[in-house]
Protein backbone atom coordinates (compact mmCIF):
# COMPACT_ATOMS: atom_id res chain seq x y z
CA UNK A 1 0.00 0.00 0.00
CA UNK A 2 1.74 3.78 -1.16
CA UNK A 3 1.34 6.65 1.12
CA UNK A 4 -1.32 7.77 -1.07
CA UNK A 5 -3.31 4.61 0.08
CA UNK A 6 -2.20 4.92 3.44
CA UNK A 7 -3.76 8.44 4.30
CA UNK A 8 -6.72 8.34 2.32
CA UNK A 9 -5.28 10.79 0.19
CA UNK A 10 -7.80 13.71 -1.72
CA UNK A 11 -6.98 15.68 -4.80
CA UNK A 12 -9.46 18.19 -6.37
CA UNK A 13 -9.33 21.32 -8.01
CA UNK A 14 -7.09 22.22 -10.99
CA UNK A 15 -3.87 24.31 -11.71
CA UNK A 16 -0.61 24.15 -12.30
CA UNK A 17 -0.07 24.94 -8.72
CA UNK A 18 -0.82 22.48 -5.83
CA UNK A 19 -1.44 23.42 -2.58
CA UNK A 20 -1.83 20.74 0.24
CA UNK A 21 -3.24 20.67 3.96
CA UNK A 22 -2.57 18.94 6.81
CA UNK A 23 -4.50 18.86 9.58
CA UNK A 24 -3.46 19.10 13.72
CA UNK A 25 -3.99 16.91 16.65
CA UNK A 26 -7.17 15.14 17.10
CA UNK A 27 -8.65 16.11 13.75
CA UNK A 28 -8.82 14.74 10.10
CA UNK A 29 -8.83 16.43 6.98
CA UNK A 30 -12.64 17.09 6.68
CA UNK A 31 -11.25 20.08 9.25
CA UNK A 32 -10.87 21.79 5.69
CA UNK A 33 -13.94 21.27 4.41
CA UNK A 34 -15.27 25.41 5.17
CA UNK A 35 -11.63 26.63 3.35
CA UNK A 36 -9.58 23.93 0.99
CA UNK A 37 -12.71 24.58 -1.88
CA UNK A 38 -12.26 28.08 -2.20
CA UNK A 39 -8.83 27.02 -3.77
CA UNK A 40 -10.01 24.37 -6.44
CA UNK A 41 -10.57 27.07 -9.31
CA UNK A 42 -6.95 27.87 -8.83
CA UNK A 43 -5.05 25.08 -7.89
CA UNK A 44 -5.03 21.53 -7.43
CA UNK A 45 -5.72 20.95 -3.59
CA UNK A 46 -4.54 17.59 -1.49
CA UNK A 47 -6.01 17.05 1.79
CA UNK A 48 -5.27 14.13 3.66
CA UNK A 49 -5.74 12.43 7.47
CA UNK A 50 -2.50 11.97 9.25
CA UNK A 51 -1.62 8.66 9.94
CA UNK A 52 -4.11 7.19 12.89
CA UNK A 53 -7.07 9.94 11.94
CA UNK A 54 -9.34 9.71 9.55
CA UNK A 55 -9.70 7.32 7.07
CA UNK A 56 -6.21 6.33 6.80
CA UNK A 57 -5.00 2.95 7.64
CA UNK A 58 -4.90 3.09 11.28
CA UNK A 59 -3.80 -0.73 11.67
CA UNK A 60 -0.30 0.32 9.63
CA UNK A 61 0.07 3.19 12.79
CA UNK A 62 3.71 2.45 14.30
CA UNK A 63 3.93 4.18 17.32
CA UNK A 64 7.96 3.70 16.83
CA UNK A 65 7.57 4.93 13.57
CA UNK A 66 5.65 8.04 14.53
CA UNK A 67 7.35 9.18 17.88
CA UNK A 68 8.43 11.77 16.46
CA UNK A 69 7.15 14.38 14.09
CA UNK A 70 9.41 12.69 11.57
CA UNK A 71 7.12 9.76 10.83
CA UNK A 72 4.37 12.37 9.54
CA UNK A 73 7.19 14.35 7.49
CA UNK A 74 7.86 10.88 5.72
CA UNK A 75 4.38 10.36 4.93
CA UNK A 76 4.46 14.06 3.02
CA UNK A 77 7.66 13.51 1.54
CA UNK A 78 6.42 10.12 0.15
CA UNK A 79 2.76 11.76 -0.82
CA UNK A 80 4.47 14.46 -3.00
CA UNK A 81 7.18 11.70 -4.37
CA UNK A 82 5.21 9.37 -5.14
CA UNK A 83 2.61 12.63 -7.14
CA UNK A 84 5.73 13.69 -8.96
CA UNK A 85 5.02 17.11 -6.69
CA UNK A 86 7.69 19.91 -6.17
CA UNK A 87 7.03 23.44 -5.33
CA UNK A 88 3.79 22.79 -3.23
CA UNK A 89 2.39 25.50 -1.24
CA UNK A 90 2.00 23.59 2.19
CA UNK A 91 -0.48 24.43 4.70
CA UNK A 92 -0.23 22.86 8.35
CA UNK A 93 -2.58 23.64 11.27
CA UNK A 94 -1.46 23.16 15.23
CA UNK A 95 1.12 20.44 15.07
CA UNK A 96 1.14 20.06 11.02
CA UNK A 97 2.76 23.69 11.02
CA UNK A 98 5.80 21.81 12.18
CA UNK A 99 5.27 19.01 10.11
CA UNK A 100 5.49 20.82 7.04
CA UNK A 101 8.17 23.04 8.17
CA UNK A 102 10.16 20.02 8.98
CA UNK A 103 9.46 18.54 5.44
CA UNK A 104 10.18 21.75 3.86
CA UNK A 105 14.07 22.09 6.25
CA UNK A 106 14.48 18.94 5.02
CA UNK A 107 13.23 18.75 1.06
CA UNK A 108 13.36 22.16 -0.06
CA UNK A 109 12.43 21.39 -3.70
CA UNK A 110 9.15 19.97 -2.33
CA UNK A 111 8.04 22.68 -0.70
CA UNK A 112 7.69 26.59 -2.01
CA UNK A 113 6.25 27.77 0.63
CA UNK A 114 4.16 27.78 3.90
CA UNK A 115 1.15 28.69 6.34
CA UNK A 116 1.21 28.26 9.52
CA UNK A 117 -1.90 28.20 11.42
CA UNK A 118 -1.82 28.62 15.14
CA UNK A 119 1.88 26.81 15.57
CA UNK A 120 3.98 26.48 18.24
CA UNK A 121 7.27 25.65 18.39
CA UNK A 122 7.65 24.37 21.52
CA UNK A 123 4.76 24.30 24.44
CA UNK A 124 7.06 24.48 27.29
CA UNK A 125 8.11 27.54 29.24
CA UNK A 126 11.98 27.71 29.02
CA UNK A 127 14.10 30.25 30.51
CA UNK A 128 13.58 33.87 28.71
CA UNK A 129 10.98 31.38 26.37
CA UNK A 130 7.30 31.43 26.96
CA UNK A 131 5.36 28.49 25.12
CA UNK A 132 2.34 29.12 27.25
CA UNK A 133 2.90 26.06 29.83
CA UNK A 134 5.20 24.79 32.61
CA UNK A 135 6.99 21.51 31.85
CA UNK A 136 5.01 19.65 34.60
CA UNK A 137 1.79 20.85 33.79
CA UNK A 138 2.31 19.63 30.24
CA UNK A 139 3.39 16.00 31.87
CA UNK A 140 0.11 16.50 34.11
CA UNK A 141 -2.12 16.78 30.90
CA UNK A 142 -0.57 13.44 29.73
CA UNK A 143 -1.18 11.52 32.93
CA UNK A 144 -4.92 13.09 32.44
CA UNK A 145 -4.98 11.53 28.77
CA UNK A 146 -3.39 7.95 29.75
CA UNK A 147 -6.54 7.78 32.66
CA UNK A 148 -9.37 9.45 30.90
CA UNK A 149 -8.94 10.18 27.42
CA UNK A 150 -12.80 10.59 26.41
CA UNK A 151 -13.35 12.79 29.59
CA UNK A 152 -10.32 15.04 28.85
CA UNK A 153 -11.34 15.66 24.77
CA UNK A 154 -15.25 16.27 26.51
CA UNK A 155 -13.52 18.85 28.55
CA UNK A 156 -10.82 20.53 26.71
CA UNK A 157 -12.28 20.25 22.66
CA UNK A 158 -14.40 23.66 23.32
CA UNK A 159 -12.07 25.56 24.80
CA UNK A 160 -9.34 24.85 22.68
CA UNK A 161 -12.26 25.63 19.30
CA UNK A 162 -12.61 28.83 21.63
CA UNK A 163 -15.74 29.76 20.58
CA UNK A 164 -18.44 29.31 23.45
CA UNK A 165 -20.87 31.61 21.48
CA UNK A 166 -21.22 28.89 18.76
CA UNK A 167 -20.91 25.83 21.23
CA UNK A 168 -21.67 23.53 18.41
CA UNK A 169 -18.24 23.98 16.76
CA UNK A 170 -16.92 22.86 20.16
CA UNK A 171 -19.19 19.93 20.49
CA UNK A 172 -17.75 19.26 16.50
CA UNK A 173 -14.40 18.99 17.89
CA UNK A 174 -15.21 16.90 20.84
CA UNK A 175 -16.90 14.37 18.03
CA UNK A 176 -13.37 14.28 16.46
CA UNK A 177 -11.45 13.79 19.19
CA UNK A 178 -13.81 11.23 20.48
CA UNK A 179 -13.62 9.08 17.23
CA UNK A 180 -10.03 9.09 17.61
CA UNK A 181 -8.55 5.76 18.75
CA UNK A 182 -7.54 6.05 22.47
CA UNK A 183 -3.57 4.80 22.23
CA UNK A 184 -3.00 6.88 19.48
CA UNK A 185 -4.48 10.14 20.65
CA UNK A 186 -2.48 9.81 23.96
CA UNK A 187 1.07 8.58 21.93
CA UNK A 188 0.19 11.50 19.54
CA UNK A 189 -0.38 13.93 22.23
CA UNK A 190 2.95 13.38 23.44
CA UNK A 191 4.26 13.89 20.59
CA UNK A 192 2.43 17.21 20.25
CA UNK A 193 2.88 18.61 23.87
CA UNK A 194 6.63 17.65 24.80
CA UNK A 195 8.08 18.48 21.06
CA UNK A 196 10.73 21.39 20.67
CA UNK A 197 11.42 22.70 17.16
CA UNK A 198 12.62 25.69 17.91
CA UNK A 199 15.84 25.09 16.44
CA UNK A 200 14.28 23.19 13.37
CA UNK A 201 12.41 26.47 12.41
CA UNK A 202 15.30 29.15 12.24
CA UNK A 203 16.20 26.97 9.58
CA UNK A 204 12.97 27.26 6.92
CA UNK A 205 13.98 29.27 4.18
CA UNK A 206 10.86 29.53 2.18
CA UNK A 207 8.67 32.31 2.55
CA UNK A 208 6.05 31.81 5.06
CA UNK A 209 3.06 33.12 6.26
CA UNK A 210 2.16 32.79 10.14
CA UNK A 211 -1.44 32.60 10.62
CA UNK A 212 -2.84 33.62 14.36
CA UNK A 213 -5.90 34.30 16.04
CA UNK A 214 -5.48 36.87 18.53
CA UNK A 215 -6.96 34.99 21.83
CA UNK A 216 -5.28 31.25 21.87
CA UNK A 217 -5.65 28.86 24.72
CA UNK A 218 -2.55 27.05 23.61
CA UNK A 219 -0.45 29.80 22.28
CA UNK A 220 0.35 32.81 23.62
CA UNK A 221 1.48 36.22 22.04
CA UNK A 222 5.05 35.41 22.86
CA UNK A 223 5.35 32.75 21.17
CA UNK A 224 3.96 34.60 17.87
CA UNK A 225 7.13 37.01 19.16
CA UNK A 226 9.37 34.75 19.34
CA UNK A 227 8.27 33.25 15.44
CA UNK A 228 8.66 36.41 14.23
CA UNK A 229 12.45 37.48 15.75
CA UNK A 230 13.73 33.77 14.76
CA UNK A 231 12.02 33.11 11.01
CA UNK A 232 14.48 33.77 8.36
CA UNK A 233 11.24 34.91 5.85
CA UNK A 234 8.22 34.94 7.83
CA UNK A 235 4.92 36.97 7.80
CA UNK A 236 2.92 37.39 10.49
CA UNK A 237 -0.96 37.73 10.19
CA UNK A 238 -3.29 38.12 13.17
CA UNK A 239 -6.84 37.52 12.62
CA UNK A 240 -9.63 39.16 14.48
CA UNK A 241 -10.73 35.68 15.75
CA UNK A 242 -10.45 33.49 19.03
CA UNK A 243 -9.34 30.28 19.96
CA UNK A 244 -7.12 27.61 18.39
CA UNK A 245 -8.81 26.16 14.80
CA UNK A 246 -10.22 29.26 12.88
CA UNK A 247 -10.12 27.49 9.85
CA UNK A 248 -13.49 25.61 10.92
CA UNK A 249 -14.10 28.75 13.20
CA UNK A 250 -13.68 31.36 11.16
CA UNK A 251 -12.97 30.16 7.82
CA UNK A 252 -13.95 33.10 5.83
CA UNK A 253 -11.21 35.34 6.97
CA UNK A 254 -8.87 32.45 7.16
CA UNK A 255 -9.68 32.17 3.63
CA UNK A 256 -8.66 35.70 2.97
CA UNK A 257 -5.30 35.73 4.39
CA UNK A 258 -4.20 32.42 2.55
CA UNK A 259 -5.50 33.58 -0.65
CA UNK A 260 -3.55 37.00 0.08
CA UNK A 261 -0.16 35.16 0.74
CA UNK A 262 -0.56 32.30 -2.17
CA UNK A 263 -2.54 34.33 -5.34
CA UNK A 264 0.29 36.62 -6.50
CA UNK A 265 2.52 34.00 -6.54
CA UNK A 266 -0.22 32.14 -9.30
CA UNK A 267 -0.12 35.14 -11.33
CA UNK A 268 3.13 36.18 -11.04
Amino acid sequence: MTAVEHCAVKITGSGEKTIVFLHGYGCDSGMWCKVAPAFENDFRVITYDLMGYGKSATEHYDPVRYASLDGHVDDLVAILDELRLKDVIAVGHSVSAMTIGLAAKRRPDLIDRLVMICPSPSYANDGDYVGGFEKQDLLGLLDILDVNYLGWARDMAPLIMGVPDRPALGEELTESFCQTDPDIARHFAKVTFLFDHREDVKMITQPTLVLQCRDDALVPPTVWTWLMDNMQNADHVILDATGHCPHVSYPEATTEALVEFVRPRVVS
